[in-house]
């Protein structure tokens, strides 16, 4: 009889003690879950991360962009408007080349109808 009460006991302990591992198991997986939540969530705000990143450079490029075409139409006014001035100044400088060619024509013109008179 003492032979069985020791067996059962000694079953007993090993019940017991399978029971404690079967319980830290338990709690080792429900941490390895909790881990599990963490990362995902951290991935998730890293992906969200990247979208606003991409998002805020795509923004600053169009910026850039709208920014550089402003700059590029602001020289391309500047040089149509020299561009203008300048063929106004040719302009009017052939203008008056053409008027002292004509005054003189108008002048050699008189002094031959002078000649012709007398």
């Amino acid at each position: 009889m003492n032979t069985k009460l020791y067996v059962l006991l000694a079953a007993a302990v090993l019940a017991l003690s399978a029971c404690n591992k079967s319980d830290e198991a338990a709690a080792s997986a429900d941490q390895a879950q909790a881990a599990a939540t963490d990362a995902a969530t951290a991935a998730g705000d890293a992906a969200a991360a990247a979208g606003d990143a991409a998002v805020a450079a795509t923004d600053a490029a169009a910026t850039a962009t709208t920014d550089a075409a402003a700059q590029a139409g602001d020289a391309a006014a500047a040089a149509a408007t020299d561009a203008a001035a300048t063929t106004a100044d040719a302009a009017a400088d052939a203008a008056a080349a053409t008027a002292d060619a004509a005054a003189a024509t108008a002048d050699k013109a008189d002094a031959a109808a002078e000649e012709v008179k007398k």
